[in-house]
């Protein structure tokens, strides 16, 4: 059984720094300064637009196909329960952008204060602000707090899973290895790591890692209990979503494909194998712990490309050290919490395709990595008064780091999010977008209601054409060996198998930040050797924009 943080309440005049410190933060009531901190930092960089990443859109698309196709869609993706949430939204309010952004912040609000609840009085107080300052005020979590990607759902499900498994293994209410008194408990547990298998895929790793700590605590009795628990509502959710989905609720879908597909978008190029995999993994560690970790806490340009295998090092070895000192001292909570996210960022970073490379993927996790370097350099340094400073010194240069990226964010966001709310839907977009999003509102308005649109980011127009559907296109189809394009014939015939009626190309940066004249070909790979064989098959409908345009053409079987 794990020990509470050591002390209960320590006096007052505790004569150390750590104790020092920890106790202002407890006398003066911070949690409350720092959660009202977040809340209005999530107002100033509040984003009322669909971001150029796609995947928030295609939630938003998917909560409305969950209403308009029921019972005969369901969304087989890496988050299939957001959806679901948005579908009730979409029910109530029809598809609302800044209503389900509205909501996104609650939920970051509540994760962040649940997430405090769960460690509060089970790990060293400064320890435990840091990681709460860290989510309240890092301008990455609080730029996601307003985006309609999952990231703030899911911080709220992994909170309350969180707190409820601490406070029942360690906390006030602990288990009394008694099935009769515990069952009730152990149901919860079982019923919250099912919720987060459907809040992320990724997250079955979670229950892996939840087995793993009760086998290396030889709890095997526990390690049974969850599981069967888990195993319950696994099934019965599975039956649940068998009767009312049907066939349509199989998860055989794309998502695992890609996964398994050795380039994302592919297929031609066959199957990873055991090489690719490690490759991949390695590749990531270098993207995401020798460069995203160093960008999340300010000490890396976020627009940097460099990628540095010796930070990345630096990183790891201070998390497992971390570990190690917890595991030492019999420190559960740090032990599980930075077990159960290493698990999952390992496994995450096995799967992934590098290319995707993109920082919400280990922003999740980075309390728990931070709450594993902090607490090794915590107990490294905890017996000299004098060099407790030093761990203090630098979570005070993390924490002033952050705090200085984020206010500047937010300062430069209000105006942009001012116009958005006043009617200007797409300010702050660069002109290749906005472009191609003006075009996409174009054909909801002025195309047959009938016609069906090849596009690049289809759940993005969908969006801004206010629930036309679009036909997406995410790699060049029928692509030939050779000239890496589409074979014109079989594109077309796929296209007119699919009923896709025009043809948008849009002239999106591969650089967002730079219009260097280099875009997003893969429309034009389609595109070009049909026009080239078939040079009246493609009829010019509409051009916007005078810079970086997008154009719609019909397609003329």
């Amino acid at each position: 059984m794990a020990t509470k943080v050591s002390g209960k309440e320590k006096s007052l005049n505790s004569k150390t720094i750590y104790d020092r410190l920890g106790n202002y933060f407890t006398k003066k009531k911070l949690v409350n300064v720092f959660l009202l901190l977040g809340s209005i930092f999530s107002i100033m960089s509040f984003n009322a637009r669909i971001s150029e990443a796609h995947d928030d859109s295609l939630y938003i698309e998917a909560a409305y196909r969950y209403v308009h196709e029921f019972p005969n869609y369901y969304y087989t993706s890496n988050a299939p329960l957001y959806p679901m949430f948005l579908a009730l939204l979409t029910l109530i309010v029809g598809t609302n952008l800044v209503i389900f952004k509205i909501f996104s912040v609650i939920f970051f609000v509540l994760g962040a204060w649940v997430y405090y609840k769960a460690v509060d009085k089970k790990i060293p107080e400064i320890l435990k602000y840091f990681t709460f300052i860290f989510l309240c005020i890092n301008y990455l979590v609080i730029y996601y707090s307003s985006q309609t990607f999952s990231e703030s759902f899911y911080l709220l499900i992994y909170a309350t899973f969180l707190y409820y498994f601490l406070e029942y293994n360690f906390g006030t209410n602990q288990f009394k290895n008694d099935l009769k008194s515990d069952y009730k408990k152990w149901l919860m547990i079982g019923f919250l790591m099912m919720v987060l298998t459907i809040a992320k895929n990724i997250m079955i790793l979670g229950v892996l890692a939840v087995l793993l700590f009760y086998l290396f605590k030889k709890e095997y009795r526990k390690a049974i209990f969850s599981m069967v628990s888990f195993g319950i509502f696994k099934v019965l959710y599975e039956l649940v979503k068998t009767l009312i989905w049907g066939s349509s609720g199989i998860q055989y879908g794309s998502q695992t494909n890609i996964l398994l597909n050795k380039d994302a978008y592919d297929p031609s190029q066959g199957r990873e194998d055991i090489a690719g995999f490690i490759t991949r993994f390695i590749d990531n560690i270098g993207l995401y712990v020798g460069k995203r970790f160093y960008q999340i806490i300010g000490f890396m340009d976020e627009d940097s490309t460099k990628v540095s295998y010796f930070l990345a090092l630096i990183v790891l070895v201070l998390t497992f050290y971390g570990l190690y000192r917890a595991i030492k001292a019999k420190q559960d909570t740090v032990a599980f919490i930075v077990l159960f996210a290493g698990v999952i960022s390992f496994g995450t970073f096995f799967v992934l395709h590098a290319k995707w490379d993109q920082t919400r993927f280990i922003m999740v996790h980075m309390p728990a990595l931070l709450l594993g370097i902090f607490y090794g350099l915590y107990k490294f340094f905890e017996k000299d008064n004098s060099s407790q400073m030093i761990p203090v010194a630098f979570m005070l240069l993390i924490v002033f780091s952050m705090f200085g990226s984020t206010i500047k964010r937010g300062v430069n966001n209000i105006p942009v999010v001012t116009k958005n709310l006043s009617g200007d839907i797409y300010y702050g977009y660069t002109p290749d977008w906005r472009n191609y999003l003006e075009l996409s509102a174009w054909c909801k308005d002025s195309l047959p209601e009938n016609s069906l649109v090849a596009c690049r980011k289809a759940p993005m127009s969908f969006v801004y054409a206010k629930g036309k559907h679009f036909y997406p296109i995410y790699s060049v189809i029928a692509r030939d060996t050779v000239t890496k394009q589409s074979d014109p014939d079989s594109a077309l015939a796929i296209f007119k198998k699919n009923h896709v009626s025009h043809f948008l190309i849009a002239s999106l940066r591969i650089n967002p930040n730079v219009n260097s004249g280099y875009v997003i070909n893969t429309m034009h790979n389609i595109a070009e050797p049909i026009m080239r064989k078939y040079p009246y098959k493609f009829r010019l409908v509409k051009t916007m924009g005078y810079s970086e345009e997008a154009r719609l053409y019909e397609i003329m079987y």
